[in-house]
């Protein structure tokens, strides 16, 4: 199976949005959407919590709970660290929320007593904290989320990855998310091929963003 490494992926974005005018707006979009449809495929019920820190992969997370609640569903967003720090698409995503109606918690390590009960309430745990860009180990407070988040009940889907897994390699130097399923986008990373590793990933979904196939062919022939 053909895979993209994180420099493949990061520039697929970028040659997306350069050669086909493709705005990363319209990408997250599809990418949120994308998973709302397999949870809806998987049964998902209210409440569903969306755990993100302050990256795109967050960004993911803000357009999941939107589609989330355009179906019916109670969706909770979770949020670890200074949303002030978001940028970009991201912060724009975020910025629909409380218009929208969805209930957030920002400042999640600062509330541990309701950051547990909305976890522990939760059908469904959205892993949204890390994507494909991060490296070593989880920080504080990631690191702990993530920990909070295994300990619960609730099957955990993860977005792009399991959080505090490397997408090259595979490894976890750190704490990372035990998903009971993984949605990544466009082709699978290498790490999420790596023998054994469905004990962390779950099942694997490739999902269409709608980037076009021919800009994932020149990075794969490319190379890194």
């Amino acid at each position: 199976m053909r895979t993209l490494s994180r420099s493949q992926s990061r520039q697929v974005d970028l040659q997306a949005t350069r050669q086909f005018g493709i705005a990363g707006l319209v990408l997250m979009e599809n990418a949120g959407r994308g998973v709302v449809d397999v949870l809806c495929q998987l049964g998902a019920e209210s409440p569903v919590a969306i755990c993100c820190g302050k990256g795109n992969n967050a960004g993911d997370g803000f357009v999941i709970a939107r589609h989330l609640l355009l179906r019916g569903l109670d969706a909770r967003v979770l949020i670890w660290g200074d949303p002030a720090l978001l940028e970009g698409d991201a912060r724009t995503n975020f910025q629909i929320l409380h218009p929208a109606g969805i209930q957030v918690l920002e400042r999640a390590e600062r509330d541990e007593e309701t950051t547990l009960r909305h976890l522990a309430d939760a059908t469904w745990i959205v892993d949204a904290l890390l994507g494909t860009g991060s490296q070593g180990a989880p920080r504080s407070p990631l690191d702990k989320a993530i920990e909070q988040m295994n300990r619960q009940a609730a099957p955990i889907l993860a977005v792009d990855l399991p959080s505090g897994l490397d997408c090259d390699t595979g490894n976890a130097p750190g704490p990372v998310i035990r998903a009971r399923h993984t949605c990544t986008f466009v082709a699978p990373k290498p790490g999420l091929l790596k023998a054994g590793i469905q004990e962390i990933t779950g099942q694997l979904h490739i999902l269409d963003i709608g980037i076009p196939r021919s800009l994932v062919d020149a990075a794969l022939a490319a190379g890194d």
